[in-house]
């Protein structure tokens, strides 16, 4: 078998549906459109979204919310999860949390610690936030919180 031989399964394709070509065709006059009407129209039919003439929905619903474009956004971890995947000791920076899978994504403004949980181990830990809870079990524990810019 060669490049040029290569073509469709049998029953694949299909000829395409030419209308408007006179009464002999089959498919002569209305163009298998029907008579009259709004779908027989050049450009005719009407939209996914409409609906009947009816107050759409998404008019009939109420604004809801507010988007503080200004609110900060953090990749948050507990104090629990850094006890539970590290040693005494270890130095704990948003790279290590990325690269061991700890976290996801890093989001715009970095990562922030947060107090739920125990914390038995002294680790350095350096992220861009803490709560004021994360930082004294931190410090309770004999490690160290440093806030990187």
């Amino acid at each position: 078998m060669r490049l040029h031989e290569l073509a469709p399964k049998y029953g694949a394709t299909h000829r395409r549906k030419r209308v408007g070509r006179g009464p002999g065709s089959g498919h002569g006059k209305t163009s298998c459109r029907g008579h009259k009407g709004q779908k027989s129209r050049s450009g005719g039919g009407v939209p996914p979204w409409f609906e009947g003439g009816q107050t759409p929905i998404h008019r009939r619903l109420p604004k809801r919310g507010f988007n503080n474009p200004r609110a900060k956004e953090y990749s948050e971890i507990n104090v629990s999860v850094l006890d539970k995947y590290f040693n005494n000791g270890d130095v704990v920076t948003p790279e290590v949390l990325l690269e061991r899978r700890i976290i996801r994504k890093l989001c715009k403004d970095g990562l922030k610690v947060l107090g739920d949980g125990e914390l038995t181990k002294a680790l350095t830990v350096k992220a861009h936030a803490f709560s004021a809870s994360a930082k004294r079990k931190i410090e309770a524990a004999g490690g160290t919180a440093e806030v990187i810019k």
